[in-house]
């Protein structure tokens, strides 16, 4: 049975401290997220409550709170840092533990993973020093390049030339040390929410921009959302099983979200996992929710309901 069909009341959930803030460059969208995910508690009861941890610390969670969910993105709160110290804590969290929130976090090690577990996921290669840049040479133009340790698409860029590789590593080096440069995949963009460890109907994203990037998900008024995303009810499923394969394979756990792309061949081809997806009402996940007939207060209601101290 899963947590989400058990018979927990509000009551047993306790005082929740809805984590959000944080100091990593994905703050106001935390902010977004966790007050979007505050005021959903409240009405259906909760006693939540809203805690920054960049501006209150840690040392109270423990003493008033007996449970957390996680609204934090980026370092800090989707990285494994966050879930290590409320393990040290004792205190039940949603989502993911340490390890598989740390490898979602790691593009580079995930996709290392992946490779050796025979998920399809594009070619790369981290560029550390300039002179990194020249391995670019194997894969070929054009390519993506993205900070290692970082969401939202920021600092991420396509690239059709040395020139621009340059320039682009350069500006994903403010944001990390570490830069992945990946593979361009010609195709279409699609996401997969998960959630109680079943895989939510897909979205297929559609955008005037190059990719997916920050401005079309924050900015754009020009960006599509389908779903149901418009495939056979047949390959829907089968890329389903693939992207909760993707999901498990590194520890991943409770909900979260995996992007992948099919190429024009219609082969799929994974990007990455977020393990603290966005959770406003105009997110993808509660997107994805909607059209399971799961309304924005009892997704994160079945959240909460998740929480736990990983072992």
């Amino acid at each position: 049975m899963k947590l989400s069909e058990t018979t927990k009341s509000v009551a047993d959930m306790g005082r929740v401290a809805v984590l959000m803030g944080g100091d990593s460059a994905e703050r106001e969208i935390s902010l977004l997220s966790g007050d979007a995910v505050l005021q959903a508690l409240l009405r259906k009861g909760v006693d939540a409550h809203a805690y920054d941890p960049a501006a209150n610390g840690l040392s109270d969670l423990g003493k008033n709170f007996s449970r957390a969910f996680i609204a934090l993105h980026g370092r800090g709160g989707e990285d494994g840092q966050i879930q290590g110290a409320l393990q040290t804590l004792g205190l039940p969290y949603t989502g993911s533990g340490v390890l598989g929130s740390a490898i979602a976090m790691d593009k580079y090690r995930c996709k290392l993973l992946w490779q050796g577990l025979g998920v399809a996921t594009p070619a790369f290669f981290v560029a550390q020093q300039k002179q990194d840049l020249q391995q670019a040479q194997q894969i070929d133009f054009p390519l993506m390049v993205k900070p290692l340790r970082e969401g939202s698409s920021i600092g991420m860029a396509r690239v059709d030339d040395a020139r621009q590789l340059e320039k682009a590593w350069q500006v994903a080096r403010e944001y990390d040390d570490l830069v992945l440069v990946e593979q361009w995949i010609a195709g279409e963009e699609y996401t997969g929410a998960i959630l109680d460890d079943q895989a939510l109907p897909l979205i297929r994203l559609q955008t005037s921009h190059d990719f997916y990037d920050y401005a079309a998900k924050y900015e754009a008024d020009d960006t599509d959302y389908i779903c149901p995303c418009g495939l056979p009810d047949e390959q829907e499923e089968a890329l389903q099983g693939l992207l909760l394969k993707a999901f498990r394979a590194i520890d991943a756990s409770g909900w979260g979200r995996v992007d992948f792309m099919l190429d024009e061949q219609g082969r799929p081809w994974f990007i990455e996992v977020n393990t603290v997806p966005g959770m406003t009402s105009h997110s993808l996940v509660p997107m994805a929710a909607q059209q399971a007939q799961i309304g924005f207060d009892d997704l994160v209601w079945k959240i909460l309901l998740s929480s736990e101290i990983k072992r």
